[in-house]
């Protein structure tokens, strides 16, 4: 008995038959993580104007505004929460969001809610670092080879001076 061998047709149909259930499996994972997302206690910023466009998103952590566009991802995030504090590691990803206007967004609208911009980092990566009297913002913007947009925001209570 010789080996098996098989078709370049059934090959590519193999393949094929593989990446359309792997995509079934993300489209019930991205459902997932909506419903999720509607469970997270955020609430809804008012639709502003800024240049004649509506600016909108979620406020997370209290303060801290979101775009619309990111996606929530809840299995990869964590809140501490505390009655006079809110603090944690969020994570958002988009496939194909434009990093620039990520970069504006973030820095009109934590400005605008009364965030301090501290510095920022681009390269690879883009990092933005803002801080309030209390606390302190570290949102970090990156780019994968897939074309994926990940977004990592950092919020966490502001040590104090010692001398």
């Amino acid at each position: 008995m010789g080996p098996i061998t098989f078709g370049r047709r059934s090959v590519i149909a193999f393949l094929l038959v593989i990446f359309l259930f792997s995509g079934m499996g993300w489209i019930g994972c991205s459902t997932t993580v909506k419903q999720q997302q509607s469970g997270q206690p955020v609430s809804e910023a008012t639709g502003e104007k800024k240049g004649g466009e509506v600016v909108s998103g979620k406020y997370y952590l209290d303060d801290v505004r979101i775009p619309d566009e990111l996606d929530y991802k809840a299995d990869e995030s964590l809140v501490y929460e505390t009655p006079k504090f809110k603090a944690g590691v969020l994570r958002f990803s988009k496939f194909r969001l434009d990093v620039q206007s990520l970069v504006d967004f973030f820095t009109y609208n934590m400005e605008k809610d009364n965030w301090k911009f501290v510095n920022s980092f681009r390269g690879a990566e883009t990092q933005l670092s803002f801080a309030k009297p209390d606390k302190t913002c570290q949102i970090r913007i990156t780019e994968s080879w897939t074309g994926m947009t990940h977004v990592m925001i950092l919020v966490g209570p502001l040590g104090e001076k010692k001398m």
